[in-house]
Formats: C-alpha cells, sequence, structure tokens
C-alpha cells in the first residue's frame, strides 16, 4: 500500500511539499528573527513593537483560515493556493517600501496575512489527506518538511541580504519564492484526486467524502480538547522561534552563529516531521505526540539564563524544534483521523486558527518580557509548563473513529 499511495499521489505531495515551503507559513517566521535586531537599530522601534507586526498577521490569516478552509472545500485547493501564493509574495515584497511610520508597518503585515492564508497548510493539507490513508503521517510528515526546507535556507539567505545589503532588501528576494517557485510548480504539478483515486477508507461506496459536518465537530468534546492543546503550544513556540537569534545572542553567539542555530532547529522540524510522521501510522498519535512535545521543556531549561555552553543551545534549538515539528503534524493528521475529510478544510481552518492567534501574540510575550526584564527567563519558565500541558491533554482524546464502518456525511 505504501508504495501504491505514493505512486498515485507524488505529484501533489511533491508540489505540496514546494508550496508549503515558498508560503506564508514559514517565511515570516523565518525571515523576522534575521532582521528583527536590523529593524530594531535602524527604526528604533522596540522588540515589543516590531514582534507586533508578526503578532498582527498571524492573527489576520488566522481569523480568515476557516473561510479560506471552506472555499478549498468548495472549490478546491489548487485555485485558492495558487492565488494566495501570488497576493502573498506581492504584499511581502512591500515590506521594502516600510517607512518610518509603524502603523504602515502593521499594515503591510496585515496584508500579508490576508492575501497568504491560502498558502499555508490550511489548504495543501487538505489535498494530500485526499491522496493518503495508510500513510497519512509519513505523508503530512513530508509535506510539512517544507517548513523545514524553509527553516534551513531562508535564515541563510536573509542573513546574507543583510549583510550584503540590509534589511530592507530581504523582503523583497523572499517574495521571489513563492512568485517564481512555488506558483510554476502548483500549476503543473498539483491536483486534488478524483473520487475514484480517493482511498476507500475516506469515502463511500458512492465515492463521497466522509466524515463529520463543521457544526457537529464544534459540538464534540475532543474539537476542544485539541483546540486547547494548540493554543499551549503556539503560544509557548511563537515566541521562542521568532526571538531565537536574540535569546541565544545573550548567551554570547554571534549573529552568525545564532543563524546556525536557525538551522539547527529547522533540522529539528525536519526529524520531527518525518519521525513523528511514521509513528503515527503505526501508533496511536497522542500517545506518540505527549513525550515528544516533553522535550521542549528541557530546551527552555538550557536557555535560561546566560553562558550556557554551545552544544546545549545546539541541543536547546533542536529539540524546540523537533516539539514544532511534531505539533504541525498533530493539527493535520488529528483533524482528518477524529473528524473525516467531508468538511476537513473548515474544521482545519478552526483548529489552524488558535495556532496562528496564539503563536502571533506569543512573539509579543517574549518582547514583552525582554522588555521589561532584561532577559527571557520568565516567558521561558511559563513555556515550560505550556508544553507540558498540551502535550498531556492529547491523551483525553480517545481513540479514532472508524470511517470505514461509519459514515457520516453531515455538511452543516
Amino acid at each position: 500500500m505504501i508504495h501504491e499511495e505514493f505512486r498515485k499521489g507524488w505529484k501533489a505531495l511533491f508540489a505540496g511539499v514546494v508550496g508549503v515551503t515558498t508560503g506564508a507559513s514559514p517565511i515570516p517566521f523565518n525571515v523576522l528573527p534575521i532582521v528583527i535586531g536590523p529593524i530594531h537599530f535602524a527604526m528604533g522601534w522596540s522588540f515589543l513593537q516590531i514582534s507586533i507586526g508578526i503578532t498582527i498577521y498571524g492573527m489576520v490569516g488566522a481569523f480568515l483560515a476557516p473561510a479560506v478552509g471552506a472555499l478549498a472545500d468548495k472549490i478546491g485547493v489548487k485555485p485558492v493556493a495558487m492565488a494566495s501564493l501570488t497576493g502573498f509574495g506581492i504584499a511581502f515584497s512591500l515590506l521594502y517600501f516600510t517607512p518610518d511610520n509603524i502603523y504602515v508597518f502593521y499594515a503591510i503585515w496585515a496584508l500579508v496575512g490576508m492575501l497568504g492564508i491560502g498558502s499555508t497548510p490550511v489548504t495543501w493539507s487538505r489535498t494530500i489527506n485526499m491522496w493518503f490513508y495508510e500513510n497519512k503521517g509519513l505523508a503530512l510528515g513530508i509535506l510539512l518538511l517544507g517548513t523545514s526546507i524553509a527553516g534551513l535556507i531562508v535564515p541563510q539567505i536573509a542573513n546574507a541580504v543583510v549583510e550584503a545589503a540590509s534589511w530592507r532588501e530581504v523582503f523583497p528576494v523572499m517574495a521571489l519564492l513563492p512568485l517564481l517557485v512555488g506558483l510554476p510548480i502548483a500549476f503543473f504539478l498539483f491536483r486534488d484526486p478524483s473520487p475514484s483515486e480517493r482511498p476507500k477508507e475516506i469515502r463511500s461506496a458512492t465515492g463521497e467524502l466522509t466524515g463529520f459536518g463543521l457544526r457537529e465537530a464544534l459540538q464534540h468534546y475532543r474539537f476542544w480538547i485539541l483546540f486547547a492543546s494548540v493554543v499551549c503550544i503556539a503560544l509557548a513556540y511563537g515566541g521562542a522561534h521568532i526571538h531565537m537569534v536574540q535569546i541565544v545572542q545573550m548567551h554570547g553567539l554571534t549573529p552568525g552563529q545564532a543563524a546556525t542555530v536557525m538551522g539547527v532547529v529547522a533540522s529539528g522540524i525536519f526529524a520531527g516531521r518525518v519521525i513523528v510522521g511514521l509513528l503515527f501510522d503505526k501508533f496511536w498519535a497522542p500517545a506518540v505526540a505527549f513525550p515528544v512535545l516533553l522535550l521542549p521543556v528541557a530546551a527552555c531549561a538550557f536557555l535560561l539564563g546566560t553562558g550556557t555552553s554551545q552544544p546545549l543551545i545546539f541541543l536547546a534549538g533542536f529539540l524546540l524544534g523537533f516539539a514544532a515539528g511534531a505539533e504541525s503534524d498533530v493539527i493535520a493528521y488529528l483533524a482528518a483521523r477524529y473528524f473525516g475529510m467531508i468538511s476537513y478544510g473548515r474544521i482545519y481552518g478552526f483548529l489552524y486558527a488558535p495556532f496562528g492567534i496564539f503563536s502571533s501574540i506569543s512573539p509579543v510575550l517574549y518582547g514583552y518580557t525582554r522588555d521589561t526584564t532584561g532577559s527571557y527567563d520568565n516567558m521561558l519558565i511559563f513555556a515550560m509548563g505550556l508544553f507540558a500541558v498540551g502535550g498531556f491533554l492529547l491523551l483525553l482524546l480517545g481513540k479514532y473513529p472508524d470511517w470505514k464502518t461509519t459514515e457520516r456525511t453531515v455538511m452543516a
């Protein structure tokens, strides 16, 4: 079955990986850690003020995610994703023109969130979930490797551009990725499966998708457990990623070494995607996710204070990335397994909303902690508790519904 599913769906999966890599999910979060310091010194804005930009971006996108997911359910993923890649690239490049007015800076970030949300896993994962079932965890893990690939290359490119020119040039350079790479590959290779190509486990005898409708999912306790877990992990991790360069520089690392730490984080995400995705296909996913989400507790402990050795700093970055990779898999995988595919875009959109909102609030909390206390320690301690609670909540989800014997086709 593994070879059969990948034989049929590899083109869509490859295009989806490229789409995620070049989309609005990883690029802003891997650019800002590199430019937040230069913007601070060039514009005189505090770390808190700069962080609000990505908070606005994330919250605008998060509030639009359910609508974009519903649109993908209705007209298909490809037109939504391609239009969003185009809009994201254009909007992101506009940050080059940021004037000495922070409200214009915020307005451009809002536009990035508005136009870019359709290029995130909210859309791409719907199609991959319809190509794969037996290998769903692995396929989603591969799809979401796009964020790891971006994490490996984007900080390095951004750092090189800052050193060769300035922080402004970073934005139009990065805009070339969705416009010249993601868009053409999606156009030629990406598509939804036909009804007969869908795995039998997610469709009825007539080929129609099965699962809960949105209204039914919102009335189910499992939805709100998963929602609460997402809130905890997003609030803990989002700001740690954005401020990672600043956090590790407080331990004596140079900007170049700090950019390398971002690559280590991306390597951890990469490993987490593949390893956790494979384990999801073999074991009950919450039992896999819980111990993985405890790894950042140790990572945050390593990053407390100053003077931590470089090996421990790199290990902390890897552990944080590994857990972040698992969390992204958790949302897409469990949304499909517990709620089916008939309203997947809508349901995943509602679960992506807290991920986007609290990942965007998190950098503000980290920035506020830095501005008011001179270090990130208080927020890192708070994050340790959030990671532990978020992982534990998943253990309360119970067994998966069996869509092969129970067909639910509620469209509410």
